[in-house]
């Protein structure tokens, strides 16, 4: 089975992002990179698949030549082989942009399934994994906590509000994980000393055969205007008091004449 993982490299949850001049884009010089949290799931599910149905793991990634760090994180927990699409025209790319380079790049590979997160924990979008799928015309189930795949078919449990709803599909087909799905396993070392040796393959527009002009920030129907912080909140109050009761008696009259909440 070919199972085809959906990457993206992303600022680590713990970095002090900070604005850059544009206001429209944060600054990239002290950032740390790493494998989308979703998308670990994604490749450890994979390799799940893989020891119990054999076949290849490969990692698909559109981005810039630092994504090959990520890339070989996944190599190093087991997957067998990188892709990664840099190519400039690529850059300020929509999630429609991406799906679009994403599906060139599957349909040259070839797959029998596909994997992603179910978002990417930096501009939650949502969007490109279902967008692959429409655009290489096969079946797409989001939010998958479980999954099983017998006779040419695959069985997913996802998570829905309030529950969970089991869909069933025929191959191929795409599938975002959820949290639950699994634990990802760490790199060990041997897997870190063979993942240098394993193949990475860099590709272009012009290998995937894509015009320029259908990508990039001129083609983006979705653009960010500008980014701020939030608003800075006021400090917490203790409440005094030398009784419980004289404690909940304040706290209501802080919030009927305060707050105005009551």
């Amino acid at each position: 089975m070919d199972i085809v993982v959906l990457l993206k490299q992303v600022p680590d949850t713990e970095t002090l992002i900070q604005i850059a001049g544009d206001k429209a884009s944060i600054r990239t010089e002290d950032v740390k990179w790493v494998i989308n949290p979703y998308d670990e799931f994604a490749v450890e599910e994979a390799l799940r698949i893989k020891e119990k149905h054999a076949g290849k793991v490969t990692i698909l990634t559109m981005g810039a030549e630092r994504a090959v760090e990520s890339i070989r994180t996944a190599l190093a927990m087991g997957a067998d082989e990188g892709v990664l699409i840099d190519d400039p025209a690529t850059q300020g790319s929509d999630a429609l942009g991406t799906a679009k380079v994403l599906a060139a790049a599957l349909k040259d590979t070839g797959y029998d399934l596909v994997i992603a997160g179910q978002r990417a924990v930096d501009d939650d979008g949502y969007q490109v994994p279902a967008a692959v799928a429409e655009l290489l015309g096969i079946a797409q189930v989001s939010m998958v906590v479980k999954e099983e795949i017998t006779d040419g078919k695959i069985r997913c449990e996802c998570t829905i509000e309030g529950g969970i709803m089991v869909l069933e599909t025929d191959l191929p087909a795409l599938f975002t994980t959820q949290r639950g799905i699994n634990e990802p396993r760490y790199a060990s070392l041997p897997g870190i000393m063979k993942a240098k040796k394993k193949p990475l393959i860099k590709k272009t527009l012009a290998d995937l055969k894509v015009d320029p002009s259908e990508v990039g920030e001129a083609q983006a129907k979705c653009r960010v205007k500008s980014l701020s912080f939030p608003p800075e909140r006021s400090p917490g109050r203790i409440i005094d008091g030398e009784t419980v009761e004289a404690k909940a008696a304040e706290l209501v009259r802080l919030l009927r004449d305060e707050a105005k909440v009551i």
